[in-house]
């Protein structure tokens, strides 16, 4: 660099001080992240949470807990259970319906000559379906036949059991259903005003299992809680899981589905009344019986049907055959109930996603990573959700999956609006000093300058302007400081603003002059964009040429000296990027393309043929075409250069 440029200071020094000075006081510090992540995390987990009570959040849960199910591993069939199906070719066959009592009878007459330990009959039978009603009367006698009734509702009465049965072996066959019309409920007893009456599916169990375990007993701790066998059973309470006020009919646990279809081996009906199976299928089992055909009507979706393109709903029968072997299972101890957590527990659960997401919005700067990072923290939360499942618990997984989204965005915005506060407020403190696209590119690289202290090196190929008034110090000693304060500041204004309409930057106010860069910061890769910046900062030089000319004939009237103005142009590879030590920098511009714009315009000092003289060389030259009227001085030896320079003065514009 030449002795003029350490005349003064440059004030994108005092530029640079101020952006690291404001940043070092106002970045986004740990402390203000921390509280915009519990805010964003406590309110959206409040919001969500609220949220949770609508009929719509809850069937979202319930959809995740059917996708759960799905993925669940197949149980198979339980061997300890046989389903007698009444399929359509069976209906067709009898040519009635609802079956004969005599059809009945002489079913259970087959099935009882096999030794069953148990047999459930899914089909109503309030009043007599004539012929055969003594028949089956009969055989509705034997201790291990249980039959069915209905409670009904408010709209539907109900249906009556079995005459003939007494009421110990008679369960209801009532299912309950969630919002969307799904069976994921085992509805276990129901207390009435006199008496508590059970369901078919529990009858059927405790009559099974009545020589393998004790009876069920009461808790004396928890009059809720039931001991029976393995088990320990308690009733779905109204928040259960994902359920929000759920109805309090009777005692009722969470289904556990053992498969997706008949949960035990399968006989129709015909081949059960002509003793086509396996005696050994029947002797010692539980034996229900029930129709399968769509024309009975018995059908209802279960978690399986959202995947079910044919038979979407499952058989009542099949429905009670699972909740038969859920309660075998439980009571054996071959599996465990569904267990949830507490209302306080869901909350600091949700809580806790809520975080996650908004430390990994935080955390993250890029959009696509924070993108990917929620992702993956929402596909942890299904999976630890799906292990739990799989454990028999049941977590609240679109709440969290929903403030996870949320909370970080929420630390998204808050940092958008925070770093548009910054940006805002340092190209404010910038724009005094040094050019929008300098403020820009210090504000880019701000990380990097927050942690280093300095903007990085970076190489690229520009245009430099170098402008000077002649005999400047003559000139001030003829003048008194504060009129030539505001006379200099009056040419140096009107260059300046010409560079910044040719989009330069000032990079350096030299006391009498300016050196101005064009192609900075932003790399030029193309000959065509280097071009482009060298025929703009000619066009920047004839354009203060211009103003100088209007300057010293308003000069001239006041009484003021006019000035001469040297300018020197040079196109070549430069460095730019923080200059100087921590406590002193400056956005530099280096390296040997500077030195010879800057001999330029020195250059022949004697030889002033206009009040503006341009001076460029080949290297500039080359770029410049035909656009330019251009004068050649030769080849010229520049102070302090070995290599002489093919010198060109720019006349004007070709018009």
């Amino acid at each position: 660099m030449v002795p003029k440029l350490q005349k003064w200071h440059s004030l994108t020094t005092q530029a640079f001080t101020n952006l690291r000075t404001w940043l070092t006081g106002h970045p986004l510090p740990r402390v203000r992240e921390g509280a915009i992540i519990a805010i964003a995390a406590v309110g959206m987990t409040a919001i969500v949470h609220g949220v949770r009570h609508s009929d719509a959040a809850v069937r979202l849960e319930l959809i995740a807990y059917d996708q759960m199910v799905r993925l669940s591993p197949d149980g198979g069939m339980d061997e300890r259970i046989v389903i007698v199906g009444i399929t359509e070719n069976d209906i067709r066959q009898q040519d009635d319906w609802p079956l004969r009592d005599r059809v009945l009878a002489q079913l259970l007459q087959r099935l009882q000559a096999h030794n069953p330990r148990t047999i459930g009959i899914d089909i109503y039978r309030d009043m007599p379906m004539q012929p055969g009603h003594q028949q089956l009367v009969e055989q509705l006698q034997a201790p291990n036949v249980f039959g069915i009734t209905n409670l009904g509702n408010g709209a539907n009465n109900g249906v009556k059991p079995p005459p003939s049965l007494p009421s110990e072996r008679v369960g209801f066959n009532d299912v309950v259903l969630d919002l969307d019309g799904v069976v994921r409920r085992n509805f276990l007893s129901f207390q009435t005003s006199d008496r508590l009456l059970y369901s078919f599916s529990l009858r059927l169990a405790l009559h099974y299992l009545q020589d393998q375990v004790p009876p069920p007993t009461g808790s004396e701790s928890n009059p809720s809680a039931i001991r029976w066998g393995e088990a320990t059973f308690f009733p779905l309470s109204a928040q259960a899981g994902a359920y929000e006020n759920l109805d309090n009919r009777g005692y009722q646990i969470l289904l556990q589905y053992r498969t997706n279809g008949a949960p035990g081996r399968t006989i129709s009906l015909q081949d059960a009344l002509h003793g086509n199976f396996n005696p050994a299928w029947i002797e010692d089992k539980i034996v229900i019986v029930g129709t399968v055909a769509p024309s009975g009507r018995d059908l209802f979706f279960t978690p399986y049907s959202a995947t079910e393109q044919e038979h979407p709903k499952m058989p009542g029968v099949y429905i009670h055959a699972q909740m038969v072997s859920q309660l075998l299972s439980v009571v054996r101890g071959e599996q465990q109930l569904f267990w949830f957590w507490q209302p306080w527990q869901e909350l600091v659960w949700i809580l806790v996603w809520a975080g996650l997401g908004g430390i990994l919005a935080c955390w993250c700067n890029h959009p696509l990573a924070i993108a990917i990072s929620e992702v993956s923290a929402i596909a942890v939360l299904w999976a630890i959700g799906f292990g739990l499942f799989l454990h028999q618990g049941w977590v609240p997984l679109v709440a969290p999956t929903a403030v996870i989204i949320l909370s970080g965005g929420i630390v998204v915005a808050s940092q958008a609006y925070q770093s548009r506060q910054q940006e805002q407020m340092v190209m404010k403190l910038l724009g005094q000093n040094v050019s929008q696209q300098v403020a820009l590119a210090l504000w880019k690289n701000r990380d990097y300058l927050l942690k280093s202290g300095k903007m990085p090196g970076q190489k690229l190929i520009a245009t430099i302007l170098f402008a000077d008034i002649k005999n400047f110090s003559t000139t001030s000693e003829q003048m008194p400081p504060e009129k030539l304060m505001d006379w200099l500041n009056e040419y140096l204004a009107a260059m300046a603003e010409q560079v910044q309409v040719h989009h330069g930057i000032i990079n350096k106010f030299t006391g009498d002059g300016l050196m101005a860069v064009f192609g900075v910061p932003v790399p030029r890769h193309t000959d065509e964009e280097i071009a482009a910046d060298a025929q703009a900062a000619v066009s920047c030089a004839l354009a203060i040429r211009d103003r100088v000319a209007g300057l010293n004939h308003q000069s001239q009237r006041k009484d003021l000296p006019p000035v001469q103005v040297r300018i020197g142009i040079f196109t070549g590879p430069v460095v730019v990027g923080s200059l100087g030590s921590k406590q002193r920098l400056e956005y530099g511009v280096i390296g040997d393309s500077v030195n010879i714009a800057s001999r330029l315009e020195s250059c022949e000092k004697h030889c002033q043929p206009s009040d503006c003289r341009i001076l460029t060389a080949a290297a500039t030259q080359q770029y410049l075409g035909d656009r330019f009227q251009v004068e050649s001085w030769g080849a010229i030896a520049l102070k302090g250069k070995h290599q002489v320079v093919d010198v060109y003065r720019i006349i004007d514009w070709n018009f």
